[in-house]
């Protein structure tokens, strides 16, 4: 039998990586900025990537940042998904 429990996270976690996919709106990227800064300030804002779909309806916005626990992570993607616009946080 194989073990499926996934690995744990050792934190700190070095360049933890955030995936914020959803509409294509100007506020979406600001939103995401904005909550990162809340929950990880200092984190490399040089190293943000946004990607829109092929027909431009959604965009993914990524962000990496230092973890410090499932604390925080869960208050990102709680704060993520207050947004409307968001459909899901990766």
């Amino acid at each position: 039998m194989s073990d499926t429990t996934p690995p744990r996270i050792e934190f700190p976690c070095h360049d933890y990586p955030i995936k914020v996919m959803g509409d294509a709106r100007e506020e979406l990227q600001s939103w995401v900025m904005n909550v990162m800064e809340r929950h990880a300030p200092g984190f490399d804002e040089t190293r943000v990537t946004v990607r829109d779909s092929r027909h431009g309806r959604y965009q993914s916005v990524t962000v990496f940042i230092t973890a410090t626990g499932e604390p925080q992570l869960q208050a990102i993607f709680e704060d993520l998904k207050k947004y409307d616009a968001v459909k899901m946080v990766l």
